[in-house]
């Protein structure tokens, strides 16, 4: 199997295309860390994993930085041999621009901190263990352009950030046998959307968006998680420093 005696590392990985990322490189022999926020989810997602294969959990919240250097230390001490890394942690709330708290501003970009360094801690075992490795970031299609419907300045500038990081990491660490590359979706039908339409209304806005994807339909946990499995699996030995659209064609233009 694709993933047999591999470690993945997911952070933001107790629901959504984290969660699933984790399941198919366990469904492939491989084990997973998932790292996300205290509480019932977490535990709920790492005991559904461990069913089926290894998994660990990690609690932080990532807006906490006290916390993230806790998940630093955990995953330095317990889990150096992490070849596998996936950033999927975030949240999506549109906002008009002239709407904006300094506390909205840096709610993304304090995520943003913690994947950064998060990750640096990662890397580090990577390149001590010499084995190479695996990095897919989730972006999104609001780096690449904005919609009217959905005013998001800083959730862009922040993916837009992650995206940038991509680019960098895949050439410092090429050399080091280790590929990063992202995903960038538009509309997926995760937790993540549930907490900007009320749960009433959930089911009509999906369908309402369904339209902005050439497509014709929204996307699911899996369809990204397909794409996420692809870029950390040997299948992609070759790809470094790619942004892959999994957006139901959403960047080649529109209907």
């Amino acid at each position: 199997m694709d993933f047999e005696g591999k470690k993945l590392v997911v952070i933001g990985g107790a629901s959504g295309m984290g969660l699933k990322a984790a399941e198919d490189v366990i469904a492939q022999g491989g084990s997973a860390v998932i790292v996300g926020r205290p509480g019932r989810k977490l535990d709920d997602a790492v005991a559904g994993l461990s069913r089926s294969g290894s998994a660990w959990s990690i609690a932080a919240d990532l807006a906490d930085r006290n916390q993230v250097v806790e998940a630093q230390k955990q995953l330095a001490e317990d889990h150096p041999d992490a070849t596998l890394l996936v950033n999927s942690a975030g949240f999506f709330m549109p906002k008009r621009f002239l709407d904006y708290e300094v506390a909205d501003y840096d709610a993304y970009h304090d995520l943003n901190r913690a994947t950064f360094f998060l990750t640096q801690t990662i890397v580090r075992g990577m390149v001590a263990g010499g084995r190479g490795g695996a990095i897919v970031n989730v972006g999104s299609m609001w780096a690449h352009q904005a919609l009217a419907v959905t005013p998001s300045s800083a959730y862009s500038m922040a993916k837009a950030g992650l995206h940038a990081l991509t680019h960098n990491l895949a050439i410092e660490l090429a050399g080091e046998g280790i590929r990063v590359n992202a995903v960038a979706p538009a509309v997926t039908r995760t937790p993540l959307f549930e907490k900007v339409f009320p749960a009433d209304q959930l089911d009509a806005a999906m369908e309402q968006l369904s339209g902005l994807q050439p497509l014709g339909r929204v996307g699911t946990p899996q369809d990204v998680a397909s794409a996420i499995v692809f870029l950390l699996s040997p299948a992609s030995s070759w790809t470094t420093g790619a942004i892959l659209n999994v957006d139901g064609g959403v960047m080649a233009g529109r209907n």
